[in-house]
């Protein structure tokens, strides 16, 4: 290939692709998603100029990482913050465009004649039929038009002059058509219009508000008026009382004072705070002990069949965890699991595993040590190996016993290369959420709060509830709760890369 010619491809190529980038880039912002929009345009621009620049030739293996960082781990991170200073939830769902476009699309309906309605096929096309449920007027049908994505359209209606021969619109496809023929409006011969008022019916019908320069709408029934609140997020009317749909507005940090001031908000904020904590140390505690003791038995040369029980202990760890948390739920079931049928035959006790807070919290971490053992087994093993024997040799001709080596050789030996990731393991369980989400829900319930949430969740189940399980769906609220609990193991992470940088410095 000529020079010349690789000299034009290369830019032509970034032309190219820099052009198609800004149209769907165009595309997003005007879908209303800006910040996305703005995340994509900055990635965009940051790729042409790293794959054209000569001075940044080195960044374009590091750039597809970098750009990859920044739409799936920034953008995110970004947009949540985001929410989490406004009133997005169920209720507040819309822009404020939108939610005042739907209720002007909003009919009441007028007075006039009701028309039954049916669709006729016609040369690949489809005609509308009209006739007057009263036979008062003439039998009307429309110009013959193409069924397409639901949008705003009209068509006008003349007398009917032939029976239409084409067959009728099943009402099975009629009911997949309906939102197409909501926005269809037919212009009447005398000068009139109808709209679709049920699945096989055409009335009369106005639009119930009309916008108003000041913003305002007026109800065209009762001439009263709806004015928007941009604190809140609704249209109110002249008493006060919020009109439907609602629409998204800036509250500022209104749901961060309102995590720690708001008393049925901050009491179950703080027990799952404090619950988290627990929850996290614990697991690391029980998992690091149970797999360190392990690691130490498995090294033990004199042990017969070690690797079949290293294989059994690792078990736990390769099955796939969401099926160990249902198969211990079905275990620990009040009734009919096998450990109350055990504990029944044997000391005539059936544990409330899931009704009784502490039960379920001990239910809780019997389950996530059971998950996490098996990985810090492995992990202490591939350390103790590191360990020289020489120190075991002199401690053997010192006269000590295998509790001294352990707690004066291995564990100090241990712990310290181990420590990052405790503090990682640490973090992971902090946002464990797929285990209290299948084992328990979160459940026993607080009785005393507003909000939902448990006596077993952790800060991430408690925000998966407040954002999709409650009566208000308060997606702004959550977002917020997501945002301190994202900073919480920043601090974390924090923590563990101090913590790396000093193993390794004792290393030297």
């Amino acid at each position: 290939m000529p020079k010349a010619l690789k000299r034009f491809i290369q830019p032509a190529l970034m032309i190219l692709l820099g052009l198609v980038g800004l149209y769907f880039i165009t595309i997003i912002y005007a879908t209303g998603e800006s910040l996305l929009a703005g995340v994509m345009l900055v990635t965009l621009a940051a790729f042409i100029w790293i794959y054209t620049s000569p001075r940044t030739y080195a960044y374009r293996y590091l750039f597809p990482g970098i750009g990859a960082a920044l739409i799936f781990v920034v953008f995110p991170m970004l947009y949540t913050v985001r929410i989490g200073f406004t009133n997005y939830s169920s209720k507040n769902l819309l822009t404020y465009k939108r939610a005042t476009q739907y209720l002007l699309e909003e009919t009441y309906r007028a007075e006039g004649p009701t028309y039954t309605s049916t669709l006729h096929a016609e040369d690949g096309k489809w005609r509308l039929r009209l006739e007057d449920a009263e036979g008062s007027s003439a039998t009307l049908v429309t110009e013959p038009f193409v069924v397409g994505p639901p949008k705003a359209w009209t068509l006008k209606a003349e007398p009917l002059a032939a029976p239409l021969a084409g067959e009728e619109m099943p009402l099975r496809e009629l009911i997949e058509h309906q939102d197409f023929l909501k926005g269809l409006t037919v212009l009447l011969p005398g000068g009139g219009q109808v709209r679709m008022t049920g699945l096989r019916e055409f009335a009369p019908a106005r639009a119930l508000y009309a916008l108003n320069k000041d913003g305002s709408l007026t109800n065209n029934q009762d001439q009263s008026r709806l004015n928007p609140d941009f604190k809140t997020g609704f249209y109110v009317t002249a008493s006060g009382d919020p009109v439907d749909p609602g629409f998204q507005v800036d509250i500022g940090w209104q749901h961060y004072v309102e995590i720690f001031t708001d008393a049925a908000l901050r009491e179950p904020f703080l027990r799952i705070f404090v619950w988290t904590l627990v929850f996290s140390a614990l697991t690391v505690v029980f998992c690091t002990a149970l797999g360190m003791v392990l690691a130490v038995l498995l090294n033990w040369e004199n042990l017969r069949f070690r690797s079949v029980y290293r294989l059994l202990l690792f078990l736990p760890y390769a099955i796939p965890g969401f099926i160990s948390i249902l198969v211990f739920k079905g275990l620990f079931n009040n009734n009919t699991g096998e450990i109350n049928l055990v504990l029944g035959a044997l000391f005539g006790l059936k544990p409330t595993w899931f009704s009784d807070p502490f039960l379920a919290k001990t239910m809780i971490l019997i389950v996530n040590t059971w998950l996490g053992f098996p990985y810090m087994m492995v992990v202490c093993m591939g350390l103790i190996k590191a360990i020289p024997n020489d120190l075991y040799e002199a401690s053997a001709v010192a006269g000590a016993g295998p509790l001294t080596n352990f707690f004066r050789i291995t564990m100090p030996l241990v712990l310290k290369p181990l420590t990052p990731l405790l503090i990682s393991s640490f973090a992971f369980n902090f946002n464990n959420f797929v285990l209290i989400s299948l084992l328990t829900g979160g459940l026993p319930d607080f009785l005393n709060t507003s909000v939902p949430a448990g006596t077993t969740d952790i800060l991430v189940s408690y925000t998966y509830r407040m954002a999709f399980q409650d009566s208000g769906q308060k997606f702004g609220l959550g977002a917020a709760i997501s945002t301190v609990v994202f900073l919480m193991v920043a601090a974390i992470s924090i923590i563990q890369i101090r913590s790396t940088k000093i193993a390794e410095d004792t290393k030297r």
